[in-house]
């Protein structure tokens, strides 16, 4: 694995850059985007309108086939992209058989924008919603499958990849037993892959016709905000009833005879008018990790090693924070960041902070993220800082 911190000299590299450990949330953008950036303003300022010629035709096909091929996808026109994961999830309700009830089964740890909609539309009785506890997590793959066979009217089946509070991960064999459980096959199955996509090597060719699967470029692909993306399994929500003109972007220039045009790729889950921008980055980030022949196993495997360095440095120092704490020992089982369960989560959260060191919490939950751009020195800087804290 090359030395990559030398790519993102504009970030956290600068003589007064953080020492950021929540890869697990914003994730520091290498060099490469800024030109991106520019790249885009560049195309706008000489294409004007036409821009979306070059935008539909070269940015968001190139963007799909980085989709594709990172997550094992055998076709690439099934990436829908959105600005954000909530409107996806919106679209895809839009999308269901229109029961006047939905009946959802979900996971008590779910990221915010399914769980506070879903609280919403509980509100007012829209849904009827089963929250599987995560924990205790040995039997969770059970308790999920025993919840499944309680009835065989589900709608909707949402959870997580690696879950985000506690980086807790099903592994392909987990996700594909509990896809193949569904009873009914025409019941929209979801992934939320956020926490999973390039943090963790995923092949979903093995479940790519029976599930969604919902990530995003402003973790682990270092691509910022408005590049989100949902694989659409072939013949699932084929007429979403939120829908923007984008659907039928191919269609615009032909007469309209009654009812309204899809595309029968995933264009018909796309939206409207949109800053394309992060598009444009995350290729940047894509194209780069290629020319350094970087893939996700290489980089996985690398934070594997820092995080393994941090928990061993950690056990030889006395600090507050201690690795009995870890919520996921197994690395087999864990995402690309450590949490640590202590009624300290938010006093060492604020005293790294006035360190210039980033980390999160969440309630009793340290979270501590691991990229590509830290060495072995960062690690031991964390660690001394720890130390420190009394």
């Amino acid at each position: 694995m090359p030395d990559l911190k030398r790519f993102f000299a504009r970030s956290i590299a600068r003589p007064d850059g953080q020492l950021h450990f929540a890869a697990h949330s914003h994730h520091p953008w290498p060099d490469v985007t800024l030109d991106a950036q520019q790249q885009y303003w560049l195309d706008a300022a000489t294409h004007l309108d036409r821009k979306w010629d070059t935008i539909f035709e070269k940015v968001i096909p190139a963007a799909q086939a980085h989709v594709a091929r990172t997550l094992s996808l055998p076709d690439p026109r099934t990436i829908a992209f959105a600005p954000n994961t909530h409107s996806l999830l919106l679209r895809l309700l839009s999308a269901t058989h229109g029961l006047p009830k939905h009946n959802v089964l979900t996971t008590d740890s779910e990221f915010h924008s399914f769980t506070r909609q879903m609280a919403r539309l509980e509100e007012d009785e829209l849904v009827n919603i089963v929250r599987v506890p995560v924990e205790p997590f040995p039997t969770f793959k059970k308790r999920f499958l025993d919840a499944l066979a309680d009835r065989d009217d589900w709608d909707i089946v949402w959870l997580s990849h690696v879950f985000f509070n506690s980086g807790f991960a099903l592994s392909t064999a987990d996700l594909s037993e509990i896809l193949t459980a569904i009873p009914d096959r025409e019941a929209f199955a979801v992934i939320d892959g956020y926490h999973a996509f390039m943090a963790l090597p995923v092949n979903l060719g093995a479940v790519a016709s029976r599930a969604f699967y919902i990530a995003g470029g402003y973790k682990y692909a270092m691509a910022g905000e408005g590049v989100c993306f949902m694989h659409c399994p072939p013949g699932y929500g084929e007429r979403p009833r939120d829908t923007g003109w984008y659907a039928e972007f191919g269609a615009l220039g032909k007469a309209r005879h009654g009812a309204v045009a899809y595309g029968t790729d995933a264009s018909r889950f796309a939206g409207a008018t949109f800053d394309p921008s992060g598009l444009y980055r995350f290729n940047a980030v894509m194209d780069w990790l290629t020319r350094e022949k970087i893939d996700v196993a290489a980089m996985h495997t690398y934070c594997l090693k820092l995080q393994q360095l941090f928990l061993d440095e950690l056990g030889q120092v006395k600090t507050s924070l201690s690795p009995i704490n870890l919520m996921i020992a197994d690395e087999k089982r864990r995402g690309r960041f450590l949490t640590f369960r202590t009624n300290e989560a938010a006093r060492l959260d604020s005293e790294l902070s006035r360190r210039n060191i980033i980390v999160d919490h969440r309630d009793d939950r340290l979270r501590i993220g691991f990229g590509v751009y830290q060495d072995e020195s960062d690690v031991a800087r964390l660690v001394e800082a720890l130390r420190e804290i009394r």
